[in-house]
């Protein structure tokens, strides 16, 4: 019988594309279960505004766990979480949270590459993060533990200069330091996607983003996974805000 770590491993290697729904609850989780979505991820955006935090790690890192134990005693899928800079200032303190969700049966994380200083976001320097998650890496694999680690890139996000190479040059860093995917968020057009897929072997993530190529598009460019990030909670207050008027 497959892990659930190997259930979410697989399906970034198949032809069909990985649709991934963001959660933000036990409830919004059983929701997109029962539409018979294969795995879960939470939205970090989500989790912190429905709590009342702003993004960008600004909720306890023990708010998000409650919330992500909840999502796991409440539904049977493979759950990765959005551990956005890894709430925590080194790679040990990183560590340490990943083992916290390990333990809840948690088999994937996204770890950003950016980081916040006085509200403003901006790139880690590449090498350092690449430190980070190579020390990660090595650490998981002498404690033998699987987990999937999204790298997310914020090149695309951030619109930084010259952002096609510095993609390209990061991407091929991470990939030696033991990603085991790429996650582009804002990445929109097609050449970009193209660009970025043949730059890497492993599978590309992108986000459901107004202006986004269609998902039978994103299949033939060859992007593996496609996250909603905050998109269906955003839609949900939209509803509840008409149903108010």
């Amino acid at each position: 019988m497959t892990t659930k770590f190997e259930q979410f491993h697989k399906l970034h290697h198949e032809p069909r594309l990985f649709v991934l729904p963001n959660v933000w609850n036990a409830k919004s989780a059983r929701l997109f279960q029962e539409k018979d979505f294969p795995a879960l991820a939470t939205s970090s955006a989500a989790v912190a505004e429905s709590l009342g935090y702003q993004d960008g790690e600004q909720m306890p890192f023990s708010s998000y766990l409650f919330i992500i134990r909840r999502i796991v005693a409440a539904t049977q899928l493979p759950l990765s979480v959005d551990l956005e800079m890894g709430y925590g200032p080194t790679a040990d303190a990183i560590y340490t949270n990943i083992l916290s969700l390990v333990d809840l049966g948690v088999v994937g994380i996204n770890l950003e590459d950016s980081a916040i200083h006085q509200g403003t976001r901006f790139l880690d320097t590449a090498k350092t993060f690449a430190h980070t998650l190579e020390t990660i890496k090595n650490r998981l694999a002498a404690d033998n533990i699987d987990l999937f680690i999204n790298v997310r890139c914020d090149t695309y996000l951030l619109d930084v200069k010259d952002k096609e190479k510095e993609t390209e040059q990061r991407i091929k860093l991470y990939e030696n330091s033991g990603a085991d995917g790429i996650f582009l968020p804002c990445i929109r057009e097609e050449q970009d996607i193209a660009s970025a897929v043949d730059t890497t072997r492993l599978p590309l993530n992108v986000m459901y983003i107004p202006g986004l190529p269609d998902l039978e598009v994103l299949g033939a460019l060859g992007v593996k996974r496609v996250s909603m990030g905050p998109y269906a909670f955003n839609k949900v207050y939209e509803n509840f805000s008409l149903l108010t008027k």
